[in-house]
Order: C-alpha cells, then sequence, then structure tokens
C-alpha cells in the first residue's frame, strides 16, 4: 500500500470514508499552515484563529461523515472556502468588517516554515515578511484578500475567484492593482526587502 503522503487528496478523502480514521491528520498535516494562515492573516487574533481552524475540521468531518463532499480531490479549495465562510460569519455576527491591522504581534511567523537557516537568515527573513506583511496591512480590503489567498494560502484565482465571489478577471485585477500599490509604498518609502 502507497504510503499515504503519496496518496492524492481524494484518495484520502475516500480512505477516510471508508473508515480509517487516521486518513483525515494526513490531510490535517498537509494543508494545515496553509489554512491556519489564511484564518489568522484575515481575523488577526490568533486565539479566534485557532478556533475557526477547528470550526474548518469539524464542518469537513461532518460533511465527509455525511456523504455530501463532492468536491473529486479539491479539498484545499473546498477547506479554505469553509475557512474563508467561517470568518466572514464571525465579523457578520460581531457587526464588522474583517480587516488586517497592522500590529507588533509577531505570531504568524510561527506558523511559517522558516527554513533551518543560521540566526542571521532567519532574522533577514522576519525583517523582511514582517514589511511585507506591514505593507498588506496597508492595501484595501478586496485587494489584501487577494494577495493573502495568493500568497500564503496558494489558491489559483480560478479557486480565489470562486471563494471571494467574483470573477477571474476581477481577482486578476485585484492582485495587479494590490501588487502595484505595493510597488508603489516600497518606492514612496524607499523600503528595500
Amino acid at each position: 500500500m502507497k504510503n499515504q503522503i503519496q496518496l492524492t487528496d481524494h484518495q484520502i478523502v475516500n480512505m477516510y470514508i471508508n473508515g480509517d480514521a487516521n486518513a483525515l491528520s494526513t490531510l490535517v498535516n498537509r494543508y494545515k499552515d496553509k489554512i491556519f494562515t489564511s484564518i489568522y492573516l484575515l481575523v488577526k487574533d490568533k486565539y479566534l484563529a485557532e478556533d475557526i481552524f477547528q470550526d474548518v475540521f469539524i464542518r469537513v468531518i461532518d460533511t465527509l461523515r455525511g456523504g455530501r463532499y463532492t468536491d473529486e480531490g479539491k479539498f484545499l479549495p473546498w477547506a479554505m472556502r469553509i475557512a474563508h465562510n467561517l470568518c466572514v460569519d464571525h465579523f457578520r455576527k460581531v457587526k464588522r468588517n474583517p480587516t488586517i491591522k497592522t500590529s507588533d504581534d509577531r505570531d504568524i511567523f510561527e506558523v511559517l516554515n522558516f527554513s533551518e537557516a543560521g540566526a542571521d537568515h532567519r532574522i533577514m527573513n522576519e525583517q523582511t515578511s514582517e514589511k511585507v506583511r506591514r505593507m498588506i496591512d496597508l492595501l484595501p480590503e478586496d485587494q489584501r484578500e487577494v494577495i493573502i489567498l495568493r500568497h500564503y494560502a496558494d489558491l489559483s484565482f480560478k479557486e480565489i475567484s470562486q471563494l471571494t465571489k467574483c470573477s477571474i478577471n476581477t481577482a486578476l485585477g485585484r492582485m495587479r492593482y494590490g501588487l502595484l500599490n505595493l510597488r508603489k509604498m516600497m518606492t514612496e518609502k524607499q523600503i528595500a526587502l
């Protein structure tokens, strides 16, 4: 039998549906960083992000056990859609819009996988990531959301358009304007990465 790491998402989902309870942990481990990072960047609260992350997998389990999963191997976009919807639901409940606020909290770096390089290289990576994150915080919400979903969650523009309920061209445009705005900020503030 193949190692579960080599199996496709669809195969692992089928294994779980057919009674292999450990199969789901393979999917969780495969995508936890992308899903958690995306949630955290949207809600800007580590504990809230952890709660939503758990809710995502409760919904995943309920859907799989209920026989309602139909995304045929597209597990990550499906799970990201659940995560995005739960974030939107949270902000609807508290009657505020999702925003990413600039803060000195660096908890996001706990979930990113930096290489085990020397301390100087790791510090440079953290400083560069912090500069980029602060600039992303300053973008309009729609541009910020597309950049987060594309670069942190690694979703395709088709998946982003489905998740944000806009056309692919709109998602591409938001990315383009977001990148232009980031480039403009770098030039105006003379920021070097």
